[in-house]
């Protein structure tokens, strides 16, 4: 039986710039905590969510990728990526 080409699985995206600074670490936690492996996580700020990373290192025992699509001033953009396998 032929099986078709799925289409490529779009990132999920996770804007907090509309989020209140004291939230925006519990939401993107949560968020990249749901990433099955194999899947990823745009986030969107209007600050470096250079932070994130950092706890996100010291607290999880998971591989991630961190990947910066755009670098301020006014919008960051980062790919952050669960490993398949």
């Amino acid at each position: 039986m032929p099986t078709k080409d799925l289409p490529p699985q779009r990132d999920e995206c996770l804007d907090v710039r509309t989020v209140a600074l004291w939230h925006r670490l519990d939401a993107a936690l949560a968020a990249v905590d749901r990433l099955a492996p194999g899947a990823a996580l745009e986030l969107i700020a209007d600050i470096d969510p250079w932070p994130l990373r950092q706890y996100f290192e010291a607290t999880r025992r998971i591989a991630f990728g961190w990947q910066y699509l755009e670098s301020g001033p006014k919008t960051w953009r980062v790919r952050i990526s669960r490993p398949a396998g």
